[in-house]
């Protein structure tokens, strides 16, 4: 695996947040996911072979790489520990926060300066790129020093793998069975968070069942080389599972959102489109390229003009009696209002197609009975789509030959 393309990757990002680092360079949570991408670049970088090859010969120190990386690493778990405390850290016990913060900077802090002096300590003197730890298993405060990072590495994070499931646990009770915008992703990143730190767990542990091994003569550094390649693995998913509660609520609203609200406006497009005929005016048209925020806008202005169209042809009693026996079968107000809109565009796009009058004085009460049920209830357009979708197996309603039909002259809506 070569080391310097998540290094970049992470360094591109770093960049990319620069500019809120700057803005928001006050708001913990920030400083914590910077010094987070950070440290994790780093720690790619300087354990990459050509890097740790130039620090030697750079400082003149055989195996000054492996202190190195190893202060980084639990600076690193350090850093994943704090910014979790910060992100999920509540302003009425935000002393409590800044108090188990303190602790594990502190705690840290003693690792870092502990790994420095048992390194002053010991004696390297072959430089090892791959195999530092089993190449020096029995080597006075170098082993204590190799021993020392991977138990704050590891405890870090298993001790992070755990907060991660109890707090996923915590929203699933406060969201059972509910998708919301701010529950979704930050759920799923910490279930990704969670494997992620497991992960390195999984790697701290090989890592140091190999140290074991070498005490008693055994050689078995293919197993560290396989823990080394999932522990990149690991530092990623760490990565992505910080990012996707930052990205997700932007990608929700930007495109998941719209997408899944452009498909359930389908029925009513299809419904309305059997209304245009040749007759009908030119449609806008979307730009491929268009994002699905403007495809939706688009959409909706179009489901409106061929409103407008059918507007002449609906009648404002055939929506009343359909809302009334919503209403009657117990169903919620949103949901009547949108059944009888249904309903009565239904009748007007049949009594279209089979060339009945219109009359222009029903159909102006229907285009403000639609106005004033948009303005007081939300997504009433897909409403009404999801109402027509449930009667499309019903037959189009025959409309009667008066210009204005009263409701028992219309068949009743079906009950869904």
């Amino acid at each position: 695996m070569n080391l310097y393309i998540p290094a970049v990757a992470l360094g591109v990002v770093l960049l990319a947040k620069l500019p809120s680092l700057v803005r928001r360079r006050h708001s913990p949570v920030v400083r914590s996911v910077n010094a987070v991408i950070f440290l994790q670049a780093a720690a790619f970088f300087f354990s990459a072979p050509p890097t740790i090859a130039f620090v030697n010969d750079a400082t003149g120190v055989s195996n000054f790489s492996a202190v190195l990386v190893y202060c980084i690493l639990s600076a690193y778990a350090c850093a994943c520990r704090v910014l979790m405390e910060n992100w999920r850290g509540d302003v009425e016990v935000l002393p409590d926060t800044r108090r188990r913060v303190r602790r594990w900077v502190w705690s840290h802090v003693v690792v870092i300066a502990l790994l420095v002096v048992c390194f002053a300590c010991g004696e390297a003197p072959v430089e090892r790129r791959q195999d530092f730890e089993t190449y020096y298993a029995n080597t006075p405060f170098v082993r204590e020093m190799v021993l020392l990072c991977l138990f704050a590495v590891t405890a870090a994070a298993a001790a992070a793998a755990a907060a991660c499931w109890r707090w996923s646990r915590d929203i699933r009770r406060e969201f059972p069975g509910r998708r919301t915008s701010a529950g979704g992703p930050l759920r799923i990143g910490l279930t990704v968070l969670a494997v992620g730190f497991l992960i390195n767990v999984t790697y701290g542990t090989a890592t140091l069942i190999t140290v074991v091994a070498a005490w008693s003569g055994r050689d078995w550094e293919e197993l560290n080389q396989v823990a080394t390649t999932f522990a990149g693995l690991g530092t990623v998913l760490v990565a992505v599972g910080f990012l996707v509660p930052i990205v997700g609520p932007w990608t929700t609203a930007r495109v998941h959102g719209p997408l899944r609200t452009l498909h359930a406006l389908g029925p009513l497009r299809r419904a309305l489109g059997r209304a245009a005929g040749p007759r009908g005016r030119t449609r806008l048209a979307t730009p491929w390229y268009a994002g699905p925020g403007r495809r939706l806008t688009d959409r909706i202005t179009d489901i409106h003009d061929r409103m407008l169209e059918v507007g002449p042809y609906c009648s404002e009693e055939v929506r009343a009696a359909a809302c009334r026996r919503a209403h009657e079968d117990g169903r919620p107000q949103a949901e009547s209002v949108a059944l009888g809109l249904a309903v009565m565009l239904r009748a007007a796009v049949a009594a279209r197609a089979l060339g009945r009058p219109a009359d222009p004085a029903q159909g102006a009460a229907a285009v403000r009975a639609l106005r004033a049920a948009e303005a007081e209830h939300d997504d009433l357009l897909v409403g009404m789509s999801r109402a027509l979708a449930a009667l499309a197996a019903v037959p189009d309603p025959a409309p009667a030959a008066t210009d204005s039909p009263g409701p028992d002259r219309h068949p009743a809506p079906a009950r869904l």
